[in-house]
């Protein structure tokens, strides 16, 4: 029984077998950051779960400020668009638990498929935080040709209680590295040089970022001119992100109304080496290597745990990544 009943089959399909979601959190400053992220829902929907390296813990450390997340879950052309507002908690007091869980969700569907002796090593990717969000509302479309009309509409039980985070650590989050940073209209040249699809996310009246997919995009003078669905039910006129693939990201102040909007961009995050170069995530430049063991070796320190340890032998793959392997075989098929 899914903790989501009433849903359509074919939403709750989607959301069982889908495998890459838009996750958005929102900073200490109000502001909307997106980024693409593998997630893997409990079997009976009740959470969706995802992880960020404890050396790059920003994603996870948002969330426990403040639990308010949004998740965009999409398919193919003729499946369901999924904008879910949800309540997130952290899970980072047993990494050697959480290294043990994410190994056996996304270790069989590695990035250039390393072998396992070597992607084995890369210790700073695999030890995990983990979040598991809570739906607290779930908006959607029959297809993407139908997103200039208003969605349907679930919402959580009211009176509904949501888990809490564990404890955050004593002392301040490790200083992150200084990654390449550009001048944003170099990385926006960048972006659509390359096609990569955009999702432009902004916070709703009831505080919970929601990202969402965008018909087209143009450069302007001060920003982008963007086309985007009608049928949004919430107001495009806040701050706003714009990320491409969580690679070219930007921030800054979105207006529009009736499909079109501009964004005036005031800056572009720093490009994460391991993104920009997904070959670094098992053989990272001496540099970024350092970077990331510095950060790792000192978020482990202020949560007094040692070192996980890496399975050996790549474990039996769970029933969800099974499903995501149905998905993506069939996809390949078809195409």
């Amino acid at each position: 029984m899914t903790a989501l009943a009433g849903l359509p089959e074919n939403v709750l399909e989607l959301m069982r077998s889908g495998s890459i979601a838009n996750y958005t959190t929102v900073s200490a400053a109000g502001m909307p950051i997106d980024t693409p992220v593998l997630y893997f829902p409990e079997d009976d929907l009740s959470s969706f779960n995802l992880t960020t390296g404890l050396s790059y813990p920003a994603k996870a450390e948002r969330a426990r400020r403040n639990p308010k997340v949004g998740l965009l879950l999409m398919g193919r052309s003729d499946e369901p668009v999924i904008s879910i507002a949800g309540v997130a908690a952290v899970r980072d007091a047993d990494l050697q638990a959480n290294v043990i869980r994410y190994v056996a969700e996304a270790c069989y569907t590695l990035p250039h498929d390393p072998d396992w002796a070597l992607a084995r090593q890369a210790v700073w990717y695999w030890t995990r935080m983990l979040v598991t969000i809570a739906p607290a509302r779930i908006d959607w479309w029959d297809n993407a040709a139908s997103m200039d009309r208003i969605p349907h509409r679930w919402d959580a039980s009211e009176g509904t209680v949501f888990p809490g985070s564990d404890p955050a650590p004593p002392g301040k989050t490790s200083r992150p590295p200084k990654w390449l940073e550009k001048d944003w209209r170099e990385l926006a040249d960048q972006a659509l040089e390359r096609g990569a699809p955009g999702h432009l996310s902004v916070i709703d009246e009831g505080g919970f970022p929601r990202p969402i997919c965008l018909n087209s995009i143009e450069l302007s003078e001060t920003g982008f001119a963007l086309s985007l669905p009608r049928g949004l039910p919430w107001p495009i006129t806040r701050s706003a992100c714009l990320t491409f693939g969580g690679i070219e990201t930007f921030l800054g102040e979105v207006s529009g109304e009736s499909g079109s909007a501009t964004m005036i961009v005031e800056r572009s995050l720093p490009i994460f080496p391991m993104t920009r170069d997904m070959t670094q995530l098992w053989e990272p430049t001496p540099e970024t290597r350092s970077q990331l063991m510095r950060r790792l070796e000192e978020e482990l320190q202020r949560r007094s745990q040692p070192l996980p340890s890496i399975p050996i032998d790549r474990p039996q793959p769970t029933e969800g990544y099974r499903r995501r392997m149905e998905r993506m075989k069939a996809a390949g098929a078809a195409g």
